[in-house]
């Protein structure tokens, strides 16, 4: 039997080598393979269809889903695989595919090894209101629930951006539960209407397709935090038990006795957990502290918009000055609120100040170590530290949790990439974006130098220069990527700019 005619994504074993499915790693003979999200996919197609020749196209539309990338970015991660695994495992059938061509794969036999801790995927609580409008109020719901999960170190905990995916797939839980790559699945539904809301939720294992528990709540719209607590406690519970872990009783303090404060809160997550739209959050969130102003989480949420506005508008420092006051406000109100800590290490960080950037940022993730976009930011101070090895786990494990987010992975991991010397996987991950950002440009045009490619490093730096109109080539580097403890590397950035502006 096939891997895939089971009800649960079995580990595969070929050769020397391990595919634990699950967990998303590629095991070898000297231990741990590092493998990229999207070329661990090709793996895996591969393997499941051993006698067969895969074509391009279903792999493009099975590896990236929805998105538009050039064929040559397939042809790097199939690089990528040979250079890792034996060259002859994996064959180009010309004019149709690719074809697995290794020692045959076979299911492998049950670890006998502790279990690894248990994944969990919330997916987005169905709208019942009848009002299209109402559905940030269940999506709100649904992400608070996340984040609440996401304070238990015992699980794994996949983000709001790739459990929303499967938004309206609840019926084919096997398939959702494979493609995130966990065992365990909460639907449910949330119907408001009035002063009232009527929450559904069920805990599903799907390995075994089997309903573990179930609950619905009927109350006043006051009592919303005292179901979600329910919520989250009896899952929480219930995969403890699973695991065989103790889960101590967390409490959670109510957030605001405003509810519309609240819903502005709800409103701007909702925009805030996307990369291209998290400023469009910055109205909600003022709305919510003006009606609360004791509203720790919204404080540290706007602290951190606040704070970003200097990664995304301009390098006005005064924007890192104001997001640091806005999340000590927050720090003021709930010293354990983990986005304040985050909005305090993303300020600090660009203000140089990188061993107090250090600190908050480790506390945000002790807070909230299942939130990738905390890790991301995390993986970015590792970076600006000359750590870009351990920034590149970092990293994977964000995108563990969150494998479905566009936006921000492949242009830090072209940033680390970079900084790790490794310029041919920094092209790829930048080939993959549809709009590269200046501050990448720079890295972009670092990479093309080293490689030995001198037109297309040109033709990037023409790029930048129009970009920046009337400053100079060390204005620019010092306005874009001038963050590094170590001053070397980017007096190594301006020398490389600087020696193909004068030979142009």
């Amino acid at each position: 039997m096939s891997a895939r005619e089971g009800a649960w994504p079995m580990d595969l074993e070929f050769g020397d080598y391990r595919l634990k499915r699950a967990e998303r790693r590629l095991l070898g003979p000297n231990g741990p393979v590092e493998l990229s999200a999207r070329s661990f996919d090709i793996l895996a197609m591969l393997l499941d269809r051993p006698d067969e020749v895969i074509g391009k196209t279903e792999l493009f539309d099975t590896v990236w889903p929805g998105l538009v990338v050039e064929e040559n970015t397939l042809q790097v991660h199939i690089s990528a695989l040979r250079k890792l695994l034996p060259a002859e495992m994996i064959a180009t059938v010309h004019g149709r595919g690719y074809k697995y061509t290794g020692p045959r794969p076979f299911v492998a036999a049950a670890d006998t090894a502790a279990p690894s801790k248990p994944s969990i995927a919330i997916l987005p609580f169905d709208n019942m209101s009848g009002d299209p409008e109402q559905d940030y109020f269940s999506d709100g719901i649904t992400e608070d629930i996340i984040a609440e999960l996401g304070k238990f170190k015992e699980f794994l905990v996949i983000a709001r951006n790739s459990s929303f995916q499967f938004r309206g797939k609840a019926n084919d839980l096997a398939e959702v539960a494979k493609n995130l790559g966990v065992q365990y699945v909460v639907e449910g539904s949330v119907r408001k209407m009035k002063n009232r809301v009527r929450i559904t939720v069920q805990l599903t294992d799907a390995s075994a397709m089997a309903h573990i528990w179930g609950e619905h709540y009927d109350r006043e719209l006051d009592d919303i935090f005292a179901i979600q607590d329910e919520v989250t406690h009896m899952i929480a519970a219930r995969l403890a038990r699973q695991a065989r872990t103790a889960i101590a009783s967390r409490a959670r303090a109510r957030p605001t006795s405003n509810m519309s404060a609240y819903e502005f809160y709800l409103r701007a997550l909702q925009l805030a957990a996307v990369y291209e739209t998290a400023l469009e959050a910055e109205p909600f969130l003022r709305q919510a502290v003006k009606l609360d102003p004791q509203f720790a989480a919204a404080h540290a949420m706007l602290g951190f918009v606040e704070s970003i506005k200097f990664y995304w508008i301009s390098t006005n420092p005064g924007h890192l000055h104001s997001g640091l006051q806005i999340a000590g406000t927050a720090l003021q109100l709930d010293p354990d609120e983990a986005y304040a800590h985050l909005a305090s290490g993303f300020a600090l960080l660009y203000l140089r100040q990188f061993r107090q950037s250090e600190i908050s940022l480790d506390r945000a993730v002790a807070l909230n170590p299942n939130d990738p976009f905390i890790l991301s930011i995390r993986a970015i101070h590792l970076n600006y530290t000359d750590r870009p090895d351990e920034a590149l786990v970092e990293i994977d494990e964000a995108q563990r949790r969150d494998p479905y987010a566009v936006g921000w992975y492949d242009d830090f991991r072209g940033i680390i990439l970079t900084t790790a010397g490794r310029y041919r996987e920094a092209t790829a991950c930048y080939a993959k974006m549809a709009s590269v950002p200046p501050w990448s440009l720079i890295r972009l045009i670092v990479c093309h130098s080293e490689l030995g490619e001198v037109r297309q490093a040109r033709d990037v730096l023409a790029r930048v220069k129009a970009h920046f109109p009337g400053l100079g080539l060390d204005e620019i580097v010092e306005t874009e990527v001038d963050y590094y403890a170590d001053p070397a590397v980017c007096s190594r950035y301006r020398e490389i700019l600087h020696r193909l502006d004068e030979e142009e």
